[in-house]
């Protein structure tokens, strides 16, 4: 059994170099991929890191135990015309595929390397280039960065920010679906959590698509490293406060 997971790990990290494969027909191979998130949370199984299929491919990554190290490439990003009018869709984003309504996602992040302006990486949950939700912490300066989210919408991203010290240089993110609407919270240790938005994503009705990402919008390129990464039932509960409306 060691042997098999073993040669899905190594088939994994081929798929990481994207000079030694062909670019992989992602829609296909998504979308008739195992639902990863049905079968952990039936079995009560580990998460299997050889399910995760490349949307974009970065500089490079290694995949070993429970970690995904990605290399970024410089001048990449996830954004979409709000504001600044321009858009960036070049972001390497590695993901799996469920029509589960109700999960959270756990993933560690580590960025010692970050160091250059809107270096970033976080959790990502990318449908299109049109219809996408990401939490992560920008790198600013050597004084403080950005922890904040991004939903975009039929084409249209926000920015939803707070700054916190510079020195901060892991962070814990839990993405939680209920139906179509989506939570995305924060931890320094993986215990206590803290709310950075809900959202309501209009694209993500059945099968969604939702991982990790790592970008260098300017000219740099960082390492950054992922771990702890699991499936567990939704954490995120129930509205327990004002009834809806009646309709």
């Amino acid at each position: 059994m060691k042997k098999v997971l073993y040669s899905m790990l190594v088939a994994s990290l081929m798929a990481c170099t994207p000079n030694q494969t062909e670019k992989m027909d992602t829609e296909n191979k998504i979308d008739t991929a195992p639902d990863v998130v049905a079968g952990v949370l039936k079995d009560n199984s580990s998460l299997n890191l050889a399910d995760f299929q490349w949307t974009r491919e970065p500089e490079s990554c290694t995949i070993k135990d429970n970690t995904i190290e990605i290399v970024t490439k410089p001048k990449t990003d996830l954004w979409q015309r709000t504001y600044y009018h321009f858009r960036n869709d070049n972001a390497p984003v590695l993901q799996v595929s469920t029509r589960e309504k109700f999960f959270s996602f756990v993933v560690k992040t580590d960025f010692q390397e970050s160091h250059h302006r809107f270096d970033q990486c976080g959790v990502v949950m990318y449908l299109d280039s049109d219809n996408w939700l990401k939490g992560s912490i920008e790198y600013e300066n050597e004084q403080f960065q950005h922890l904040g989210s991004v939903a975009t919408n039929n084409g249209y991203s926000d920015w939803a920010t707070t700054a916190i010290p510079a020195d901060v240089k892991e962070m814990w993110y839990r993405l939680s679906r209920r139906d179509d609407d989506f939570c995305i919270e924060c931890s320094t240790d993986g215990q206590e959590w803290s709310q950075m938005r809900v959202c309501h994503m209009y694209e993500a009705k059945d099968q969604i698509r939702f991982g990790i990402y790592a970008c260098s919008p300017e000219e740099s390129s960082f390492k950054a490293v992922f771990s702890d990464i699991q499936i567990t039932e939704c954490m995120w509960k129930a509205h327990d406060g004002q009834q809806p409306d009646e309709e």
